[in-house]
């Protein structure tokens, strides 16, 4: 990820519709979501939703695949990992418990695995 890409992205997500969208997406990982059932959730004319989702896949924050008569979207993972991995990449500089509250916030997305009794 460099500068333009990770601008893009969140140029992508500073508009309201387009960052619940995005949420929605994130949500509803791993099997996506179709794009009707996501406007109707959202509120929002199903023209004006892909008008939406096609500034969040160029920006690499959606992806879509046709099943069917529907097109179903998901979230770019990948994009969004390589995003905050570039926005704090240097983030501690030296200093690791400047970074422990955002791991500690993020622990819930990845909860540490359990030993076995």
């Amino acid at each position: 990820m460099d500068d333009q890409r990770t601008i893009d992205a969140l140029s992508a997500l500073a508009q309201p519709t387009r960052l619940d969208a995005f949420r929605r997406l994130v949500a509803a990982e791993p099997e996506g979501i179709a794009a009707g059932e996501l406007a109707s959730l959202l509120a929002v004319p199903q023209n004006t939703l892909s008008a939406h989702l096609a500034i969040l896949a160029r920006a690499g924050l959606a992806t879509s695949e046709r099943r069917g008569r529907s097109v179903i979207y998901r979230a770019g993972m990948e994009t969004l990992r390589e995003m905050l991995r570039f926005l704090v990449k240097d983030c501690c500089g030296g200093s690791p418990e400047v970074c422990t509250p955002l791991s500690v916030d993020l622990a819930p997305c990845n909860p540490p695995a359990r030993a076995m009794p």
